[in-house]
C-alpha cells in the first residue's frame, strides 16, 4: 500500500527575486546551473530529493519570468525561457523538468483565466509560489481521456479522481489538477497541497529523472473555490500557445540533457579516456574517430540548439494576436524541434560511453544517468508522432491536433 508522502521542508511562504532583464534571466541561470551540477550524480544516485536547490530555483524568479509585464512580470521571450531551461536541465534534468507543468499551467491562465484569476496566480507566481502537476492519469484510455471529476457545490468545486506521473507536486504549493466538468470540457482546478482529501504519494520508481518524484496524488472530495477554476478547455477551442508551451519546454528540457551527456563526454575523453589500440595515438583527444564523433554531435546539438530557438521565436509571435495558420506553423515548429532534441539526447547519451570506453560504465561515477535520463524523459509526447504531424502538414496540409501533447 503506497504512504502518503510528507510535506517536504520546503519554503512554505517564499519571497521570490523579481527578474528585471532576460540577461539577467541567463546570468542567473547559469550560475544555478554551475551550483546545480555538483552534487547531480550523488542526488540521483541516492534519489535525495532537491528541497533545498528548488528552493533556490524559484526562489530566483525565474519560475515567474513568463508572467507578461502588465502583471508585473518580465515577460520573457521563450527563446530565453527555452535556453533558461536547458542551462538547468544540462546540470541537473530533474530540476530543469519540474518547472515545466508550472509554466504550461501559467500559459494556461494567461490564455483562459478571467483577469482577476489572472491578477491572483501571477502574483503568487512572482512572489515564488509553485504549482504541481496533477494531470495525467494512470488508467484512462489514453493520455488526453480523463476521469476526473470536477462539479459545482454551491460556490466551491468538488474534484474527484486519482492521478499518475505528477511531477512536482510532492514540491509544490498549490496543485493544478486536470479535471473535466459534467458537459466534459477540462478545466484546470487549482488546489493548496494541503487541502483535505488531497494526498500525494512518493511513488515514483522510473530509472531515470528519479528526483522529480513524479508519483501519485488521489483525490477524493477536494474543495476549490470559483477563482481556483481555469477553463483550460478554451485554450485548445481557439489558436493559442498552450500546446505550443507545453511542448517547447519539454525540448528544451531535452536540449538541456544533450548538452549535460556532451560536455561529460568532452571531459571524460580529456582526461581518463584510452585511445583505441589501432589508432596509432598517445591520448584519447587524438584519436581521429573519436574526434570524428565528437564533431559530429556537435553539429547535431547545434542543429537542435538553433530549432528550439527558432520554435521559441515562434511561440514568442503568437502570444497576442493568435490566428490557426500562426498557430499551425508554430506548433509545426516546435514538432521539429522536438525531434532533434530528442535525437540528440538519445545520441549523446548513448556517445558519452561508445566514445568514453568501458571504465564510464563504473558506478562509482554514475554516467549512466544520462542515458537514463535522456531515455525517460523522451518518452513525453513521442516524436514517431511528431513526424507523422510534419509530415502530414507539409504533404496534405493538415494541422497537427490542438492539444497539451501535440
Amino acid at each position: 500500500m503506497p504512504i502518503a508522502a510528507p510535506t517536504p521542508p520546503f519554503a512554505l511562504h517564499p519571497q521570490a527575486h523579481r527578474i528585471a532583464s532576460e540577461a539577467e534571466a541567463l546570468r542567473i541561470a547559469r550560475d544555478l546551473a554551475a551550483d546545480f551540477a555538483t552534487g547531480a550524480a550523488e542526488r540521483d544516485r541516492e534519489r535525495r530529493l532537491p528541497v533545498a536547490e528548488l528552493d533556490r530555483f524559484s526562489g530566483s524568479g525565474l519560475w515567474g519570468i513568463t508572467v507578461p509585464a502588465a502583471y508585473g512580470g518580465l515577460g520573457a521571450s521563450f527563446v530565453t525561457v527555452g535556453e533558461v531551461i536547458a542551462l538547468v536541465s544540462a546540470a541537473d534534468p530533474s530540476l530543469g523538468q519540474l518547472p515545466q507543468n508550472h509554466l504550461a499551467a501559467l500559459d494556461v491562465i494567461r490564455v483562459t483565466a478571467s483577469e482577476a484569476q489572472k491578477r491572483l496566480w501571477f502574483d503568487r507566481a512572482l512572489r515564488g509560489y509553485r504549482l504541481g502537476n496533477a494531470f495525467s492519469e494512470r488508467n484512462s484510455r489514453h493520455v488526453g481521456a480523463f476521469e476526473t471529476t470536477l462539479r459545482r457545490d454551491g460556490e466551491h468545486f468538488v474534484v474527484e479522481g486519482d492521478k499518475f506521473y505528477a511531477t512536482g507536486a510532492l514540491f509544490a504549493h498549490y496543485i493544478h489538477i486536470g479535471a473535466v466538468d459534467p458537459e466534459g470540457r477540462v478545466h484546470l482546478a487549482i488546489a493548496d497541497r494541503d487541502a483535505p482529501g488531497l494526498t500525494i504519494t512518493d511513488s515514483w520508481s522510473g530509472f531515470g529523472q528519479r528526483t522529480t518524484a513524479s508519483g501519485d496524488v488521489t483525490l477524493r472530495g477536494v474543495r476549490v473555490g470559483a477563482e481556483a477554476v481555469i477553463p483550460a478547455w478554451r485554450g485548445g477551442e481557439a489558436p493559442s500557445s498552450n500546446g505550443a508551451v507545453s511542448q517547447f519546454i519539454q525540448a528544451a528540457v531535452d536540449l538541456g540533457i544533450a548538452r549535460g551527456a556532451r560536455d561529460e563526454t568532452i571531459r571524460f575523453v580529456r582526461t581518463r579516456a584510452r585511445p583505441w589500440i589501432d589508432s596509432g595515438r598517445e591520448r584519447a583527444t587524438e584519436d581521429v574517430l573519436t574526434i570524428h564523433q565528437i564533431g559530429d554531435l556537435t553539429v547535431k546539438l547545434r542543429a537542435a540548439e538553433a530549432m528550439l530557438a527558432r520554435a521559441g521565436r515562434a511561440i514568442d509571435a503568437i502570444l497576442d494576436a493568435p490566428t490557426d495558420a500562426a498557430v499551425t506553423e508554430t506548433a509545426v515548429a516546435v514538432a521539429e524541434a522536438k525531434v532533434l532534441t530528442t535525437e540528440i539526447a538519445l545520441l549523446a547519451a548513448d556517445k558519452l560511453h561508445e566514445l568514453s570506453g568501458t571504465r564510464s560504465v563504473l558506478a562509482a561515477d554514475n554516467l549512466d544517468r544520462h542515458w537514463r535520463n535522456a531515455r525517460t524523459h523522451t518518452l513525453h509526447d513521442p516524436v514517431r508522432w511528431k513526424s507523422f504531424h510534419i509530415g502530414n502538414h507539409a504533404l496534405n496540409g493538415i494541422a497537427p491536433p490542438r492539444h497539451a501533447w501535440s
